[in-house]
């Protein structure tokens, strides 16, 4: 048995897990209040998930339309995550993320600029005007880049390469640390923190085609789960519309949304648009009768109206696995994204540079003269840690929660480019409120041994254990979730697939690891395989419970939006002995003043 008074151990004011731009974003504001600040990441300090989100940070400032403004930008996302939101974060969320944004300028970020050197801003799916300030498609590395910088600059101490593992708890309940592995050592080390944070990113490894790397197996939501905190909206699973169908070792990889923004149009495998044929009516009320004469008259429109490429991402989803079901799809069972024929070569290479690189290097295609394969990829969770909206604190004391592994901002639908934003206004509330009540508590932290103990034993019981190899289990997994809780669901698959999950989650439990402790990728994974099991069951019994269909949760057996029910609640999960089990809450009410928005609007 591992003894706790053997092991590492550092003693922090603030413990922030993740690296990605809502940990560092937290980290600095945390570190600047003068609270012992420090980051721990799975991977290497830069290699963050969010490097991914390459199109944009949406935020109202209106360089591009004057008529832009937050309370705009509150409605469209909003009504981007079908009325789902918690409406408190959507409001923070599009009044704070200007000045975030120019917080990063400010820092050495560089942003793509108009004519006059104000910040540049590019069209997205479900933004009412152009909003997202970029550079050219690789704004999250530019982010990212930024608060790194900022925050070594400021001496907050980073940890790679460490896998947290449990949290930990006081008497009351409330979170007092972490215990973490050394991923190449293999030895623990704990962390004694009088706050959390989980800033841990998302899910996507737990389906089978997703756009996220290999850290994104939902340590964050199990690590809140299991400490007790509710969790919300887990159903809500965002595919995005264009991700790589070929060659299939690129299978799931991201195309941004910048290639629709910047003018690509989505043909089926008979070069029609074929979006036209599910557009809304309130958007096709000025456009001629067929696709070929509607496809003409928003070339020659210019206004504000959206092409119907970028409409919600759910919507584009859905569309895209329409045509492909209906024997219309490209030949490796995706839809063509077209560019070439919409912008110069130069104009492509640059605006676009990471993704022509991607797509010449990974699959010998040249999208300046021909289009891209794409189809919907597993990218994003909307649902996760239930936060209190000002302060992001978990319903566990002294746990916060920002970025994607906090639920309630965006509803069942994340709109493009609100992901930057969201981290950027939420990692900087999360870190004032985690170092305001540190510096509140007196005295050293008092961890319980048992805790750590126990929780050391059952992480190496795979070593003693004689049983099946954990990618058997996980690939097995991945296929369940992509197959029965994918992007179109019904009962019937839901019930196959919450009774497959418990034939996996005794798999699990029994895997066999060989080898030693210094960094064994099979041991890892075999780790990894209960955090992606949590995710898997909360978002099962979830997508049971909600019999409707809102933003990235689709049930083919019930169609249509439930306003009268579903529409008014949240779907809420908690682990009661031990068993993931799910209720409704009704949604936050907003105030009459924010309603009349939306009456404005209509």
């Amino acid at each position: 048995m591992a003894k706790l008074e053997e092991m590492e151990r550092h003693e922090l004011d603030v413990l922030v897990i993740g690296a990605g731009g809502a940990g560092l974003r937290a980290a600095i504001e945390a570190g600047a209040t003068g609270a012992r600040t420090a980051v721990v990441c799975k991977s290497l300090l830069g290699k963050a998930h969010t490097v991914m989100a390459e199109g944009g940070v949406a935020a109202a400032f209106g360089n591009v339309w004057p008529e832009d403004n937050w309370q705009v930008h509150f409605r469209d996302t909003m009504r981007g995550g079908k009325m789902l939101n918690n409406w408190r974060m959507a409001q923070l969320h599009a009044q704070e993320a200007p000045e975030r944004v120019l917080e990063l300028e400010e820092w050495g970020a560089l942003f793509d600029r108009t004519e006059d050197g104000r910040i540049l801003q590019r069209d997205f799916g479900g933004h009412r005007y152009a909003r997202l300030a970029h550079i050219g498609d690789r704004t999250g590395l530019e982010l990212l880049r930024t608060v790194q910088q900022r925050s070594v600059a400021l001496g907050v101490e980073v940890f790679m390469e460490c896998k947290v593992i449990r949290l930990l708890q006081a008497p009351d309940g409330s979170v007092n640390g972490a215990l973490g592995l050394w991923r190449e050592s293999g030895k623990f080390v704990v962390f004694a923190a009088k706050s959390v944070i989980l800033a841990s990113g998302g899910v996507g490894k737990t389906w089978k085609f997703t756009s996220n790397s290999w850290e994104s197996t939902g340590d964050g939501h199990a690590l809140a789960l299991w400490a007790g905190a509710d969790m919300i909206d887990m159903e809500c699973v965002q595919f995005h519309p264009t991700g790589m169908v070929w060659p299939p070792s690129a299978r799931g990889l991201l195309v941004t949304e910048g290639v629709r923004g910047d003018g690509g149009v989505l043909r089926n495998a008979e070069g029609e648009r074929f979006m036209f044929r599910y557009i809304p009516d309130f958007y096709a009320k000025e456009t001629a009768d067929t696709i070929e004469e509607a496809d003409q008259w928003y070339d020659n429109k210019r206004d504000f109206r959206r092409p119907p490429e970028l409409l919600p991402r759910d919507e584009v989803a859905r569309s895209i696995n329409s045509e492909v079901k209906a024997g219309r799809g490209s030949p490796h069972g995706g839809v063509f994204l077209d560019i070439a024929s919409r912008r110069s070569p130069e104009v492509i290479k640059r605006r676009l540079p990471s993704m022509y690189h991607q797509f010449k290097e990974l699959a010998d295609v040249d999208i300046t003269a021909e289009p891209m394969e794409i189809g919907p990829t597993c990218h994003y969770i909307m649902g996760g840690v239930r936060v209190e909206a000002d302060s992001t604190q978990s319903t566990v004391p002294g746990l916060f929660a920002a970025g994607e592994v906090a639920g309630g901002m965006h509803g069942s639908n994340r709109l493009g480019g609100n992901s930057l934003s969201d981290l950027l206004v939420f990692g900087k509330r999360a870190g004032a409120y985690a170092a305001e009540r540190a510096l509140s508590m007196p005295g050293p932290v008092e961890l319980d041994a048992t805790q750590v103990e126990e929780a050391c034993d059952a992480a190496l019981a795979p070593f003693a254990r004689e049983g099946e190899n954990p990618y058997a289990v996980h690939q097995d997994l991945q296929e369940t979730m992509q197959s029965l809780v994918g992007i179109i669901r019904t009962e019937s698959e839901l019930l196959e697939a919450w009774s497959l999950l418990g034939t996996l989650e005794k798999r699990a439990a029994s895997v066999s690891v060989e080898g030693h402790r210094q960094f064994n990728p099979g041991w890892h994974l075999a780790l990894d395989l209960e955090s992606m099991l949590a995710v898997a069951r909360c978002t099962t019994a979830s997508a049971l419970e909600r019999k409707e269909s809102r933003g990235g949760h689709t049930r083919d057996d019930y169609p249509l939006p439930d306003p009268d029910h579903f529409g008014k609640v949240n779907m809420v999960n908690r682990l009661v002995d031990g068993e993931v089990q799910v209720h409704e809450e009704p949604l936050p009410q907003m105030p009459d003043e924010l309603r009349g928005l939306f009456e404005e609007a209509h």
